[in-house]
């Protein structure tokens, strides 16, 4: 949808946009989340799609500089039937994902609301060199959650702050 967020991103208005990917193709020719693909296909299929999808965004959009919610489709994993989800098992498609988000120049979101420590040690691997950070509060009380512990563990990786509160942090 780069043509129609064209304006308003050229505007001025808006210092920071952030691409997360929140739906995939769906069987009826539309898309839905992986909450719902999750009901109709196997677990495996479901995040496999998902990750597939996100070097396609990457390549199909200028608009964003951030990628975020990398783990998007992990959220909703039916663990009652998958059993407990395993970064390992996808290892390969979160690296390619995360190669071809570095390659783009663009920076990585991570999320405090979950500190997966795979993330941005694969991120580094893979030619990461900035990350943002994101509560993805739905509310007031979630709103900074796990900062502390979320600058430790980026920094554990060599990502360190920039001059100012806002800027991307980079290694």
């Amino acid at each position: 949808w780069d043509a129609r967020a064209a304006a308003l991103l050229s505007s001025g208005a808006i210092d920071r946009v952030n691409g997360s990917l929140h739906m995939l193709p769906f069987d009826d020719g539309g898309r839905t989340e992986p909450t719902t693909l999750y009901r109709y296909r196997p677990a495996n299929e479901v995040m496999w799609a998902y990750l597939e999808e996100i070097p396609r965004m990457v390549a199909g959009s200028d608009s964003f500089e951030v990628f975020t919610h990398i783990d998007y489709a992990v959220r909703s994993w039916p663990f009652a039937v998958a059993g407990p989800f395993n970064p390992r098992q996808f290892e390969e498609g979160f690296r390619i994902a995360m190669r071809a988000i570095a390659d783009s120049g663009r920076a990585l979101e991570m999320n405090t609301r979950r500190l997966w420590p795979w993330i941005p040690q694969w991120w580094a691997e893979e030619g990461g060199c900035a990350v943002t950070f994101g509560s993805d509060a739905h509310g007031p009380h979630s709103l900074a959650a796990n900062f502390p512990e979320a600058m430790a563990m980026v920094e554990f990786f060599g990502f360190g702050p920039g001059s100012r509160s806002e800027d991307f942090w980079t290694r």
